[in-house]
């Protein structure tokens, strides 16, 4: 009975350090952002503010385009989310219910691309974009990172589908649903805890880019994303580590909202599909 409450008291403790070291960075730079400039240069560092700048955040969306580079995160990481869950859908569907020849060849060249670092990328996109015109396009970021989220989602998803019985989609076709229509009316609700997992890694693998955002919309400023307008508030010789901290705080925001929304999702998504 003593070992069993010492190991209960072992767990809770571990738990509560893994909460505060999770959730220190975001503490922090609350702090950062709200403390004065000069206050930042002191020591020891100060745990809390005697004289917060609530002001900060108001004088940041004054002084930036902070509207700008939300709205065209937002449509990257919708964009995205959207062509890239069109794609895997069709593919993770076809790998789970069609014996092709060479069928788990094919799944695990897909997973084996995910493991391409993004660098590697770079250069044959912008060669290609250059040439297509679409360097300083949303576009182009789009594209990029849909190369690189399908085959994750998509390998996700086969997992997810292998779960579902075929024997409704049987009855279905029994019924006179065609091949598509047995997919969108009968496969896709069953599988709507996966769907919104895959759609939650998508959303949350394209807001969180730099290096493709950086590269190809460089050129126009009215393009940048939250990632790129936070890097270049960095001054040469000055840097306000306080509005770099405000402008961070606040571009987490909405993705904390909606990864806490749909937190269930993932985690049951994830679970399921990794059953075979």
């Amino acid at each position: 009975m003593q070992r069993s409450k010492l190991g209960q008291i072992g767990i809770y403790t571990a738990v509560i350090v893994t909460v505060v070291l999770l959730l220190f960075p975001i503490y922090w730079m609350t702090i950062t952002a709200l403390s004065p400039a000069n206050q930042l240069r002191s020591f020891p560092p100060v745990f809390f503010p005697e004289e917060p700048q609530w002001g900060v955040f108001s004088e940041l969306l004054a002084t930036q385009p902070f509207a700008l580079w939300l709205k065209n995160t937002i449509l990257i990481a919708v964009a995205t989310m959207i062509l890239a869950l069109s794609v895997s859908i069709l593919a993770a569907y076809a790998l789970s219910r069609y014996r092709l020849r060479g069928g788990a060849t094919i799944g695990m060249f897909i997973l084996t691309s995910k493991m391409l670092p993004a660098t590697l990328l770079v250069i044959p996109f912008f060669a290609i974009f250059k040439q297509m015109g679409l360097v300083g396009s949303l576009w182009s970021v789009v594209i990029t990172q849909s190369t690189l989220i399908v085959p994750f989602c998509t390998w996700m998803l086969k997992g997810y589908f292998d779960t579902i019985p075929e024997e409704l989609e049987h009855a279905a076709l029994v019924d006179g649903c065609s091949p598509f229509a047995t997919i969108f009316r009968i496969v896709l609700p069953v599988a709507a805890p996966g769907l919104a997992a895959t759609a939650l890694y998508a959303f949350v693998i394209s807001w969180s880019d730099f290096l493709f955002a950086r590269t190809f919309l460089q050129t126009s400023e009215s393009q940048w994303t939250l990632n790129m307008g936070i890097a270049a508030l960095k001054g040469e010789y000055i840097t306000d580590w306080n509005v770099i901290m405000a402008a961070s705080l606040m571009a987490s925001i909405p993705i904390l909202l909606v990864f806490l929304v749909l937190e269930r999702f993932l985690v049951g998504g994830l679970a399921s599909g990794a059953e075979k």
